[in-house]
């Protein structure tokens, strides 16, 4: 293999993780708290989408709303880190990176 086949090679994966990125960054992922009362969408780059606060969440008080929103939002990001995590392992195995080689996002 020569120079020209590496350098070949260097930009297709590079346009291939470009586009691995790109789908990750449009990806949307909704995380939710207290048996669903709260639900909060964000996308592969954690902004905020949607957030869904279901009526009898506004029932209790103030502090126990704010902690369902939080929690709501935490567990969108996990999710979202996860997705991320898995889309990126299955790129990786794909070119044989070793298991836990770490891509940028």
């Amino acid at each position: 293999m020569d120079l020209k086949d590496i350098m070949q090679q260097a930009k297709a994966l590079q346009s291939r993780l470009s586009d691995a990125q790109a789908e990750i960054a449009d990806l949307e992922v909704t995380g939710e708290s207290g048996a669903g009362l709260v639900k909060v969408t964000l996308t592969g780059r954690y902004e905020a989408r949607r957030v869904e606060i279901d009526a009898t969440a506004f029932s209790g008080d103030r502090e126990l709303l704010q902690g369902l929103i939080a929690g709501a939002i935490t567990d969108a990001a996990r999710r979202v880190e996860a997705e991320q995590k898995s889309r990126l392992s299955a790129f990786g195995q794909g070119l044989g990176l070793p298991a836990g080689f770490k891509l940028p996002l």
